[in-house]
């Protein structure tokens, strides 16, 4: 449900779900409108994160920390469904449901099935959800800069573009780096100067790639996958946080409780982190997963809270609060800070 200041319900379009695998066909619930992006991670062992959606095909795996093209198998995610996905019998080969392991999902709603978008230079394939701000765009690369449509009819604050039929690096742009820069999902690299989106900022209907062989985003004849970010008031937010080194750390202003919370130090090589608030369903946040590395995942610190309207740091790590240093994050929210009946929410 929306008002005019934003989304009554963000569990309706992002959740996080945690299961313990078992080696049989199951679904999985979800809870949203439409199940259209899942990203799968063991959390008790070492495995690749598994990324699939809805417009490349449920058993299409691709994997945040490594470069590798689309992987197939039947057994891994095997449909999507309204309020669900599917898992098959996979028990290690993909490590998406081994019995008596434990996983973390992160499931997204974009538009259910796509559908051809001519805005751009090159024609895409799209499913869009605009009241939450999500799509997944499919294109061809052409080698020539291009334009790409994305759906969203605003302008996307954050794009990643991974290749999906030969290794290619995850290429990321967000908009308080400028769209003169991008950094990579699956490496350590600070954000750089780039010109994967031929320095050119994408538009409400369109964003703008790079000619030249060999790209991360536009080989000629290369497939593509792209997932574009809008900011939803109430529901995401896509920004950026200096941090000051201190256990009584920074405050980042979010407007609603979050569920979701990924950040990169900018300026330096390290690591991108993520936190959710299933996997620590109350304060202090402490348990994190790296998209860039197939670690399981690891809780030796208090690293922050989930405030009513945002994150409270609680230390000095370069990861995420490190003095001086400078970070992007995408966030997306359990609660809105006040809904459209005027209640605020509280904090956990």
């Amino acid at each position: 449900m929306s008002y005019t200041n934003g989304l009554d319900k963000p569990s309706d379009y992002f959740n996080t779900v945690l299961y313990t695998g078992n080696g049989t066909a199951r679904n999985i619930t979800t809870g949203l409108t439409t199940t259209d992006w899942v990203w799968i991670k063991r959390r008790d062992g070492t495995a690749n994160h598994r990324l699939t959606d809805v417009v490349r095909g449920a058993t299409n795996m691709l994997s945040s920390n490594n470069t590798n093209a689309t992987q197939t198998h039947a057994q891994t995610v095997t449909a999507f469904g309204t309020n669900t996905f599917s898992l098959g019998t996979d028990s290690g080969s993909y490590d998406v449901n081994t019995n008596s392991q434990t996983y973390a999902s992160w499931n997204w709603s974009a538009g259910g099935s796509a559908s051809s978008n001519t805005d751009g230079s090159i024609t895409s394939t799209v499913s869009a959800n605009t009241t939450a701000g999500f799509s997944i765009v499919s294109y061809t690369g052409n080698e020539t800069v291009s334009t790409i449509g994305h759906g969203l009819g605003v302008t996307p604050s954050m794009i990643i573009v991974k290749g999906r039929i030969a290794a290619r690096n995850w290429i990321v742009g967000h908009h308080t780096q400028g769209w003169t820069k991008s950094a990579m999902l699956d490496e350590t690299n600070a954000f750089s100067s780039q010109t994967h989106w031929n320095n050119t900022a994408p538009t409400s209907s369109v964003f703008t790639i790079e000619g030249g062989s060999n790209s991360n985003v536009n080989t000629n004849n290369a497939g593509y996958i792209a997932y574009c970010f809008a900011e939803k008031k109430g529901y995401s937010k896509f920004g950026s946080y200096t941090g000051n080194g201190n256990a009584d750390g920074t405050f980042v202003y979010t407007g609603f409780k979050p569920a979701f919370f990924l950040c990169k130090d900018t300026d330096n090589s390290n690591d991108w982190v993520m936190f959710d608030n299933k996997r620590d369903s109350h304060n202090v946040v402490a348990e994190y997963l790296r998209p860039n590395l197939s670690n399981s995942a690891n809780s030796g610190t208090n690293y922050m809270d989930f405030t009513s309207s945002g994150i409270k740091h609680r230390v000095n790590d370069t990861w995420n609060n490190g003095s001086g240093r400078n970070y992007i994050f995408m966030a997306f929210a359990s609660n809105p800070f006040v809904t459209s009946t005027g209640i605020p929410t509280t904090a956990r």
